[in-house]
């Protein structure tokens, strides 16, 4: 599924997501047999029964459909198995998002998270996508459950909220879904999907734009087959752009030059508008991925209602080696779920020592309550501390 969004981020900051993925059908090498799927043994038992999994206990009910031969899917991670086709094809995909999407201290734009657990809650696999209670997708027929929370995952959008309410600004998901579907040569009740979320700036997305200073992302308007009612045509029209470059980018790099490629007009509950590729494949068009502009609700829904305090945080860099990514973890780790974001605003090297400094913008919120001055000046004063004595930096507070 690929899909994009606007948000409203913290303080100056608007945001657009977009979101990425890519649906890969493997074929396993094992048969299953000619039974209809009706027949098979399914691993429900009595009343007050449990089914033990990936080392977690979930207890049975009238919900529980799973079958014992999915349940020794479960924890193959087939895409982290080096060499194996379904990592080779991840690899590829990192390699070209890696190169093609670095961040300005050089680093890659995108994290990779293709360990997350299959199983989720049946809220991270519909709610949090604003998928309806009476939706034909939450079907027991089409779906392993557990119980009545829990379940196989049935696509990796699942793991999106949760990732956007940590912070993540890129980031990439791959990993095994499980869906309960007809038997055919294109159909298996294990396939993988890759996922992928960027965040953009107001300042990023009309970056290179003439008058782009002018351009809003948001409006109140009406809803249209182009945009929704909170989006502007201009940031639409840029983040549909991007997205299927993007996408068209990918698909080059993965299967070579003189595709042919087609966009068709699609739905999906959680983005609009919402958009398919297609691939003329041997005189056939084969659906390859899914796309849209993610639902403004869904981006806002991982955001506090509390408001961010904002602290910066400038010092002389060391002149051995230095990380970033070894300031973010000690910010991460002294703040906590306190840290919303760390945003790297100003570089400058004195002209006569060449030392350099840097600045961090540190925002700070709750997601329960409103923070106080006096509780963020605490915990910035010990990650001023810690920066001092853990990484040799030289400070300017």
């Amino acid at each position: 599924m690929v899909g994009s969004a606007l948000r409203r981020g913290s303080h100056a900051y608007i945001y657009l997501v977009s979101k990425a993925g890519h649906i890969s059908r493997g074929h396993q090498h094992q048969a299953w047999g000619s039974r209809p799927a009706a027949v098979e043994r399914v691993a429900r038992r009595a009343p007050g029964s449990v089914v033990e999994l990936l080392g977690k206990s979930y207890p049975q009910d009238d919900h529980s459909n799973l079958t014992q031969k999915v349940l020794a899917k479960v924890g193959r991670n087939l895409h982290n198995q080096q060499h194996h086709p379904l990592w080779l094809i991840k690899e590829r995909v990192k390699d070209h998002f890696y190169k093609q999407y670095v961040g300005r201290s050089g680093t890659p734009l995108f994290s990779v998270h293709d360990n997350l657990s299959p199983v989720v809650t049946t809220w991270q696999n519909f709610d949090s996508l604003l998928i309806p209670a009476e939706h034909p997708s939450r079907k027991k027929g089409d779906n392993y459950y557990l119980n009545q929370t829990h379940m196989l995952r049935a696509h990796t959008s699942a793991h999106q909220w949760d990732l956007l309410h940590a912070g993540l600004d890129a980031f990439l998901v791959v990993g095994d879904v499980y869906r309960r579907d007809q038997i055919d040569a294109q159909h298996y009740p294990v396939f993988h999907q890759l996922e992928a979320v960027r965040l953009f700036s107001k300042h990023e997305l009309f970056a290179g734009i003439e008058d782009g200073e002018s351009l809003q992302l948001f409006e109140q308007s009406s809803r249209s087959t182009h945009k929704q009612e909170t989006h502007t045509m201009e940031a639409m029209k840029l983040v549909e752009f991007d997205l299927k470059q993007t996408l068209t980018r990918l698909m080059t790099h993965l299967f070579g030059d003189g595709l042919e490629i087609r966009w068709v007009d699609c739905y999906f509950p959680f983005t609009h508008p919402s958009f398919e590729m297609e691939i003329n494949f041997h005189g056939e068009w084969l659906e390859v991925l899914g796309c849209g502009v993610m639902e403004q609700q869904l981006v806002n829904s991982p955001l506090s209602k509390y408001p961010a305090l904002i602290n910066d945080i400038s010092f002389w860099l060391p002149s051995e080696t230095y990380a970033e990514n070894d300031f973010y973890d000690l910010v991460r780790t002294i703040g906590g779920d306190l840290v919303e974001k760390v945003d790297l605003i100003d570089k400058f090297e004195h002209p006569k020592t060449h030392k350099t400094s840097h600045c961090y913008r540190i925002t700070y919120r709750h997601m329960e309550r409103t923070l106080s001055q006096k509780e963020v000046r605490h915990i910035h004063q010990a990650v001023q501390e810690a920066a001092v004595q853990l990484l040799g930096v030289e400070g300017r507070f």
